[in-house]
């Protein structure tokens, strides 16, 4: 850690690792070494008694970054200490991120706390340490303890070793981190409210300058927030769109740019991802994968080169500089939602009707019986 320690150490505790000024992580989630259940109760009795002693009049507060919704063992044991934990359930998966206005409240609700002379404690379990980094290098530049989205996010993913970073993803997620990041420099810019976009269709240039693939079936999903969520909760992603199945193979001539159609309503946070199928149309190639928010696009079209696409840790040198992918939204949204509304209601006039039909014919049917 002897790179972090030059730019952000300042007489840690033992077993942390101080990020800041009252903000430290915990040293065990830069850690491969697993802990059993009572030595990690030690740990965290040591960690406890020391901060204790070294801050004797300052509340503490513990945001922990993990997989599933289930209650984790660090909020278990530091109850005992009236220590306030904070989980932020890592989704995994297709996400590689928390919504942004999850990211925002974290933002600011921890500025706030440390603005008291309180103390922060970062930590997360296994699987959740990428985003662990990026909730660290956010709350290091919007505090403005830092400076420089990409440098600070370097430095926080070289506390870790590979092997945690590929255990946690197959795709390195570095990209789309560095896009939020931008974004949260951009905070006094943030509009009021989430656009809705219609994503039209997503355009690919340069599939065929990849040397070691020279045809392609490709494949996009779409996944987004569940439009039927309340807007009000934390609502999770969903699949959205997925591309239909065909046995059509791109040629290599055909690559030089491909064009697939999505016709998909989207709000906040979204994530495509890119696939390549085989030729029984059940495996699939990962190629890449974005996340952005569609209150930051601009001009209705989303352009995406190479290097801020999420891809595998190492094919940075397989990927040809020429690909790019550009999703394109219509101007039109209003009246797009408003013709969708209004055939959502014609089918459910259908729907009605088709019903009532059905129990006429049944009540006909029983009363010929009888």
């Amino acid at each position: 850690m002897s790179l972090f320690r030059k730019h952000f150490y300042r007489k840690a505790q033992d077993r942390l690792v101080e990020i800041s000024e009252h903000v430290y992580a915990f040293d065990c989630c830069f850690s491969c070494d697993v802990m059993g259940d009572d030595e990690y109760k030690l740990y965290l009795d040591g960690i406890v008694a020391q901060l204790h002693d070294h801050y004797p009049d300052a509340s503490f507060m513990v945001c922990n970054f993990r997989a599933g919704y289930q209650r984790s063992r660090i909020s278990t044991l530091l109850s005992q200490y009236r220590m306030w934990v904070m989980d932020y359930p890592n989704q995994q998966g297709s996400v590689p991120l928390l919504p942004l206005q999850v990211i925002s409240q974290f933002l600011i609700s921890s500025e706030s706390w440390l603005g008291q002379q309180n103390v922060m404690l970062m930590h997360c379990e296994r699987g959740s340490l990428p985003l662990l980094d990026f909730m660290l290098s956010a709350l290091l530049l919007y505090i403005d303890r830092y400076h420089g989205d990409q440098k600070t996010l370097e430095l926080a993913y070289n506390q870790g070793s590979m092997e945690l970073l590929r255990h946690a993803s197959s795709l390195n997620p570095r990209p789309s981190q560095l896009r939020y990041l931008q974004y949260i420099s951009t905070s006094s810019e943030w509009p009021s409210s989430e656009a809705p976009l219609l994503l039209d269709c997503l355009i690919l240039k340069g599939l065929s300058h990849f040397e070691w693939r020279r045809d392609w079936r490709p494949s996009l999903r779409v996944f987004g927030q569940d439009p039927k969520a309340r807007a009000c909760t934390c609502r999770s992603s969903i699949l959205l769109f997925s591309t239909p199945k065909t046995d059509h193979m791109y040629q290599q001539e055909e690559c030089i740019l491909v064009m697939l159609d999505i016709q998909c309503r989207v709000q906040g946070d979204v994530v495509l991802e890119f696939v390549n199928l085989s030729d029984n149309l059940v495996c699939e190639e990962m190629i890449f994968r974005i996340m952005f928010h569609t209150a930051f696009v601009r001009g209705n079209v989303l352009k995406v080169r190479r290097t801020m696409m999420d891809i595998l840790w190492d094919a940075k040198d397989e990927f040809p500089k020429e690909l790019e992918a550009e999703v394109s939204a219509p101007d039109n949204v209003s009246e797009i939602e408003a013709f969708s509304e209004e055939l959502e209601k014609m089918e459910a006039v259908k729907e009605t009707r088709m019903k009532k039909a059905k129990g006429a014919v049944s009540l006909t049917h029983s009363k010929q019986s009888s």
